[in-house]
C-alpha cells in the first residue's frame, strides 16, 4: 500500500467517524480566529462557552479593540494561559481593525503579523474561511500523522505540511487535520492510546510494528 493509499483510507475512516470536523463555533472571521487562539491546550467545547461570553459583551471588532485587556482576561480565564491569550486577542483586534480594515487577512503572510497566530491558526482560517488547501499541523496532526507512517514522524509544522499535502487531496486536507485532533482526543491519546479499539490500526505502521515484537 502506498503512502497515497494509506491516506484516503485513513481520510475515509476518520470521514465516518467524525462526520462535522470542525467544532468552534463562530458566525465572523475573526471569531474564529479568536476561537483558535483560546483552543491552544484548552477543549473547544470550554471554548464555546466562553466565546459566546467574550462576543456577547464584544458583538464588533472595535468594541474588541477597545476593550479592557483585563476584562478580557476574567472572561476567558477558563480557558488557559488567559492573560498572553487576552493580550493577544486585544493586540489582534486592534491591528485588524488599523491595519487590515477589520478584515482578516487572506495571505499566510499577513496572518502571521497578527499577535498570537502561529501557522496552525493561519492555514485553518486560510481553509475554513477562505477555502483554500491547508495542512493544520498542530500536535495532534504531526503525531498521529508520523504513527500511521503518512509523514516521517518529524514534529517540523512545515515539514509535515508538505509531507501531508503531497498525500491528501487538497478538499480534505484542512477537514482531516481538524478530525486528527478529535481522534487524537478520544482514542489515539499521546500517553495510553486505545489502540484495541482503533479503526486504523490495521494500517497503523507503529501498531502494526509493536504487534510483531
Amino acid at each position: 500500500m502506498t503512502k497515497k493509499e494509506k491516506g484516503r483510507i485513513v481520510v475515509e475512516r476518520l470521514k465516518s467517524l467524525y462526520p462535522d470536523s470542525c467544532s468552534l463555533e463562530a458566525k465572523k472571521d475573526y471569531e474564529l480566529l479568536f476561537a483558535t487562539r483560546l483552543s491552544a491546550q484548552c477543549t473547544d467545547a470550554r471554548v464555546n462557552t466562553v466565546t459566546k461570553v467574550l462576543f456577547k459583551k464584544y458583538p464588533t471588532l472595535d468594541s474588541l479593540a477597545e476593550a479592557d485587556e483585563n476584562d478580557i482576561a476574567e472572561i476567558i480565564k477558563p480557558c488557559g494561559l488567559f492573560r498572553t491569550k487576552a493580550r493577544d486577542i486585544k493586540l489582534g483586534a486592534v491591528k485588524l481593525v488599523e491595519v487590515f480594515g477589520g478584515r482578516v487577512p487572506d495571505t499566510m503572510e499577513e496572518l502571521l503579523t497578527i499577535p498570537g497566530v502561529g501557522r496552525k491558526t493561519a492555514n485553518l482560517i486560510l481553509s475554513d474561511i477562505y477555502g483554500h488547501p491547508a495542512i493544520v499541523a498542530d500536535t495532534h496532526c504531526m503525531r498521529i500523522a508520523g504513527k500511521l507512517g503518512l509523514t516521517g514522524g518529524g514534529r517540523d509544522p512545515l515539514k509535515v505540511e508538505t509531507e501531508l499535502s503531497k498525500l491528501i487531496e487538497p478538499a480534505e486536507q484542512a477537514s482531516l487535520c481538524h478530525r486528527f485532533v478529535h481522534f487524537g482526543r478520544d482514542i489515539c491519546t499521546a500517553r495510553s492510546p486505545q489502540c484495541g479499539e482503533c479503526p486504523l490500526s490495521d494500517i497503523c505502521s507503529d501498531y502494526q510494528q509493536k504487534i510483531k515484537k
